[in-house]
């Protein structure tokens, strides 16, 4: 199943995207009741895709991300590969949809994309062991941690780096049928390849991270972590257009504009 989020002509909803033919011409958006977890009922509303506008699938209340989960982007960062999975938060208010600008901070000289898997989470849990790990696993979507690079290195840690409102373009929906253990990868600014991996190459995989992340803080139904990011990050710039494509789930696509000035 797929599930989004939408703007519809009556409001905002979450909705099973549905639909055979390959261009998503025939694609529906079903309205469903409430909520998405656990098994999903419908309210009998429904918009032809293309007449609604796609939003973050998810509101999380927190994004855990995985830092240096592939070997070459740890080494292109110019440092080993961790032992054990490095983690840290994005605050919720970063995160926005597909096709909505990226904003650059006025204050930052270097704005760089990191195209990623995503898992959405799916029930409350904690402790969870890896061999139990997909239980909690709602389903999966495409991210883009989106990194301020001269303010992560400036701080000498993370959070305002990472955290700018925008920084943390979630979509184009969550595909809940899904194997994430050999995926591609792939980013693309302007239509020019710059990142293209596979979640093979994944250093940690997913079982482990949220063991790892679970044994540290307790997980909520769409609490989103994020699995690290391949080499090939990058800068960004005003006017550029940067889209993440996972396979099996989809493509999310963002502009990049400048962030307007306060008068």
């Amino acid at each position: 199943m797929r599930l989004g989020r939408v703007a519809s002509p009556d409001g905002v909803a979450f909705v099973s995207i549905e639909g055979s033919a390959a261009d998503g011409s025939d694609a529906r958006a079903k309205e469903i009741a409430e909520h998405p977890f656990g098994t999903p009922t419908f309210t009998g509303r429904s918009w032809p895709l293309a007449d609604v506008r796609l939003l973050a699938p998810i509101l999380a209340s927190k994004v855990i991300c995985v830092g240096k989960n592939y070997a070459a982007h740890a080494a292109e960062m110019g440092g080993p590969a961790p032992e054990d999975p490095v983690i840290f938060l994005k605050p919720n208010t970063s995160i926005t949809g597909p096709n909505s600008p990226i904003l650059l901070p006025p204050n930052s000289t270097q704005v760089d994309y990191e195209g990623e898997l995503a898992v959405v989470i799916g029930r409350p849990c904690k402790d969870v062991p890896a061999a139990k790990a997909f239980e909690v696993v709602l389903g999966y979507t495409v991210a883009n941690d989106v990194t301020a690079r001269d303010h992560q290195r400036h701080d000498g840690q993370w959070t305002r780096g990472k955290g700018y409102d925008t920084f943390c373009p979630l979509g184009p929906w969550i595909e809940t049928s899904l194997d994430p253990t050999d995926l591609e990868i792939r980013t693309e600014v302007d239509g020019t390849v710059v990142q293209r991996s596979r979640t093979s190459a994944f250093l940690h995989d997913i079982p482990k991270v949220i063991e790892w992340i679970s044994a540290v803080m307790t997980l909520l139904p769409g609490d989103v972590i994020l699995t690290g990011t391949p080499e090939g990050v990058g800068p960004l710039t005003e006017g550029q257009s940067v889209s993440v494509t996972v396979e099996g789930i989809g493509t999310l696509t963002n502009p990049v504009a400048a962030k307007p000035l306060k008068n």
